[in-house]
């Protein structure tokens, strides 16, 4: 089984501590140490925030801006990379090509962003187009897909599952509101919903749940169904508990 784990960097590393690294890492070697070929694209998080702000201030424009950005989620992949030691890649591919090729000779592929104007979200998405994955999953700071923002909506509801057409309009819905915030944005809803790469958005700040999804199916996130699929996901792991 092919899979890419997307990482939000606020996920991976709130505080920048070795044991939020360190318990992904355990998670992801073991996923290829059964069998799974991984690819894994992590996020700027706060970090990244805090210095495109200060950037911001000092009167950098936009694409500076991102490219800021970009540096910041590269230096979360090498903390990654420096947790999964040999199994990985020495440094994050900055192309797709790289990271397919990577993963090709079984190697443990850890990227951050790829160029300015697109978020590791859409980076993720078309790594998962790029080498054709059965399963995508995104590792957020919230527990899924919802109506709205469930840190500003109380009566935000979750979707157990969509299609990925469905995400498009959820996300597309969300991100007209101002302050929103979606766990996905809008172009790798649109990747997704091109590529009908099956996804899931869960909450991993316990990184045990991506295993539990990548294996059994098992998590209380969001299922996102491409048009045309049956409706049971079936999991390379399912048959040996």
């Amino acid at each position: 089984m092919k899979v890419v784990v997307s990482i939000g960097g606020s996920v991976l590393a709130p505080d920048l501590g070795s044991e939020r690294v360190r318990a992904h890492a355990d998670v992801i070697e073991d996923l290829a140490a059964e069998g799974c070929t991984v690819g894994t694209v992590v996020g700027g998080g706060g970090v990244a925030r805090e210095y495109i702000a200060s950037a911001r201030e000092l009167g950098a424009n936009e694409i500076e801006l991102d490219d800021i950005g970009i540096d910041v989620t590269r230096l979360n992949a090498r903390l990654l990379i420096a947790a999964l030691s040999e199994q990985a890649a020495p440094s994050p591919p900055e192309d797709y090509e790289s990271a397919g090729a990577a993963m090709h000779r079984g190697d443990i592929a850890v990227m951050g962003g790829v160029t300015p104007g697109q978020t590791t979200d859409a980076v993720s998405a078309a790594l998962a187009e790029y080498t054709n994955a059965d399963l995508l999953v995104y590792a957020t700071s919230v527990p899924g897909v919802f109506s709205d923002d469930p840190n500003e909506t109380d009566d935000a509801r979750k979707f157990d599952e969509l299609t990925a057409g469905e995400l498009v309009d959820v996300i597309a819905g969300l991100e007209m509101n101002a302050g929103s915030s979606a766990p996905v944005d809008l172009l790798a809803a649109k990747l997704i919903e091109r590529s009908g790469v099956r996804t899931i958005v869960l909450d991993g700040t316990e990184p045990e749940r991506i295993a539990d999804a990548v294996r059994f199916g098992e998590h209380e996130g969001t299922d996102i169904v491409p048009e045309g699929a049956d409706d049971q996901m079936t999991y390379w792991a399912r048959d040996e508990r």
